[in-house]
């Protein structure tokens, strides 16, 4: 019988989180405050649209905390050369994780070429400058088979996460997706669950099914339930 593993401790949890405000009437006091609240919890990283890169980065320097930002986002629909365009400069600027979408498109049309391709773009010019790749490959609109597939292409690519979701679309992550998704890329690849994750339920149901990061803007309420169970709180 599968033993589910105990919930992580609360240090643990937060090293997991990547602290997210992508809402598109994000202002930059917004930004300053989820930096703040990133360095105060010590979350991985903050994820914030590709105009607050810079503040970011200035505000996390030296921190310990990673920059995040997107490249095709949210539809994936950019060329393979604009994804990259963006994902160098955003790198420019001090991002060094780059939350990519996934040609969807391509995929669904069978043409696992572009989508890999695709992929392959931004995973260059983000491994040349020592950044990493995630790349969402929004479950929600994929059927199984076209999750393996995604979840193919992206090892093909040598990107470094597949994640579940933009958290534009229709759905967000699911136990069941992220147990797909880490039955097809194994244990070296990381998996990024994202979309929809509100409790620390969710995010510890998340994270025995394979996730190894979590997206997500309720971040510092998930923070405080973790104190709540373990009665630091």
């Amino acid at each position: 019988m599968l033993m589910t593993p105990p919930p992580l401790a609360r240090a643990q949890l937060a090293g997991l989180i990547d602290h997210t405000l992508l809402r598109p009437e994000a202002t930059a006091a917004q930004i300053e405050a989820l930096c703040a609240e990133a360095l105060e919890y010590r979350f991985a990283s903050v994820c914030v649209n590709p105009a607050y890169v810079r503040l970011a980065a200035r505000r996390l320097r030296r921190s310990g905390v990673a920059v995040g930002t997107v490249a095709g986002f949210p539809l994936g629909a950019a060329l393979p050369e604009v994804k990259a365009f963006e994902a160098q400069r955003a790198i420019a600027q001090g991002a060094t994780e780059i939350d990519m979408v996934l040609n969807i498109g391509a995929l669904k049309s069978g043409d696992l070429a572009l989508a890999t391709r695709d992929i392959r773009a931004v995973v260059k010019v983000a491994h040349a400058a020592g950044a990493r790749v995630k790349v969402i490959i929004e479950a929600c609109l994929l059927t199984d088979d076209e999750k393996r597939a995604a979840c193919q292409a992206a090892l093909k690519a040598r990107a470094d996460f597949v994640k579940t979701s933009t958290g534009f679309s229709t759905g967000g992550a699911t136990v069941a997706d992220v147990a797909l998704m880490r039955a097809v890329v194994g244990p070296k690849m990381g998996v990024k669950a994202a979309g929809g994750i509100r409790s620390l339920a969710d995010a510890q149901a998340l994270i025995a099914a394979g996730a190894t990061r979590l997206g997500t803007s309720a971040g510092v309420a998930l923070m405080r339930d973790a104190a709540v169970a373990e009665g630091t709180y």
